[in-house]
């Protein structure tokens, strides 16, 4: 089993991967910023086939003229109106305008997403369970804060698997020299981040007998998580590539 996840791993864990995934949104950026706004925006929506999620990203970035991260600092009231339009699935427009009302008050304030993730973190949690759960208290800590938006916005409170929240993480924290994730944050360590949790990885995982937990929640993430660490205790969510390949592949 080790060697099919390693086979698998080297062969996902690569730069042509990208242009297919929705990793590929926050690549066509260089500045940190907009890396990090789009990295979370692209996984948020992260649902549906992944041609259509990527053009969906694409479309918000040109509604945002091609600067996400200077739109959302320096816009006009009115230059709202026209994401008045963006609708994915059940994310819309009342979503859209309250994730840029989050990130402005958040930048104003600080020079990364990442210390959005640190406000319930410590170097000796476990996992990052602490920073998904204080994470989103923070994203709605807002008294204008939408009760529709909370869906879109995972959290272990709530029992869910936080798969996106999760790939998110692994974008922004995993650091290697194959160029797919960024490894642009320093704080979170790699150690501590759980699996992505979507079905292919959890048909997958259930097959090599990483996973027995029936439910598809929080607890079934960190069981395979923890199966993983076995393997490699110092970055376990690498085999996320190795899992989700086989997926694809029809393993």
């Amino acid at each position: 089993m080790i060697e099919l996840l390693e086979a698998s791993y080297q062969k996902y864990n690569q730069p042509n991967f990208i242009k297919d995934d929705p990793i590929s949104i926050p690549h066509s950026f260089s500045k940190k910023e907009d890396i990090e706004i789009m990295g979370f925006w692209a996984s948020m929506l992260a649902w549906g086939q992944r041609k259509t999620i990527i053009n969906k990203c694409n479309e918000l970035v040109m509604l945002m003229d091609g600067a996400p991260h200077d739109f959302i600092i320096n816009h006009q009231e009115q230059d709202l109106e026209k994401l008045l339009t963006f609708k994915h699935r059940t994310f819309n427009d009342v979503d859209t305008l309250f994730f840029i009302s989050f990130f402005k008050k958040h930048y104003q304030q600080y020079d990364s997403l990442e210390d959005a993730f640190l406000l319930g973190y410590s170097q000796n949690d476990e996992n990052v369970e602490n920073s998904l759960i204080a994470f989103h208290d923070y994203f709605f800590d807002q008294e204008d804060a939408p009760h529709r938006t909370k869906k879109h916005i995972a959290t272990p409170a709530r029992k869910s698997a936080c798969k996106r929240l999760n790939m998110f993480l692994r974008w922004m924290v995993r650091k290697d020299n194959a160029g797919v994730d960024f490894g642009i944050w320093n704080r979170l360590r790699a150690d501590q981040l759980i699996c992505p949790l979507d079905v292919h990885v959890e048909r997958v995982s259930r097959k090599l007998k990483l996973l027995e937990r029936k439910q598809s929640d929080w607890k079934a993430a960190v069981e395979l998580t923890s199966q993983l660490k076995v393997i490699d205790p110092k970055d376990p969510v690498r085999f996320d590539f190795a899992l989700f390949g086989l997926g694809l592949e029809k393993f």
